[in-house]
């Protein structure tokens, strides 16, 4: 997350438009995959179904929903469908 935030904050400060470089080359949200890698990786640690199922939550309703209208956004750039077709959405090699 740190990573594809400082990438993003220093790539913008020089060009503006669409990163398809660096972490943003294999995946199209990076850091929505860091976030839902440590708050599921805390799911794991405590072995109850309680927070799988809060998470499942927060994943669905607001980490998918807010890709998708970041996708939305960002399909105003005319090399997003180039882009679009040979990233990953989430999980490269899985989604």
């Amino acid at each position: 997350m740190i990573a594809a935030d400082a990438q993003k904050y220093f790539t913008l400060r020089v060009k503006r438009g669409l990163i398809t470089d660096g972490m943003h080359r294999y995946v199209r949200h990076p850091n929505y995959l860091g976030e839902i890698m440590i708050y599921g990786s805390f799911a794991m640690m405590v072995w109850h179904w309680l927070p799988v199922v809060v998470l499942a939550w927060v994943w669905i309703g607001l980490f998918a929903v807010n890709m998708l209208m970041k996708e939305a956004s960002m399909s105003r750039y005319p090399e997003w469908a180039a882009y679009k077709k040979r990233t990953w959405w989430l999980v490269p090699f899985v989604l």
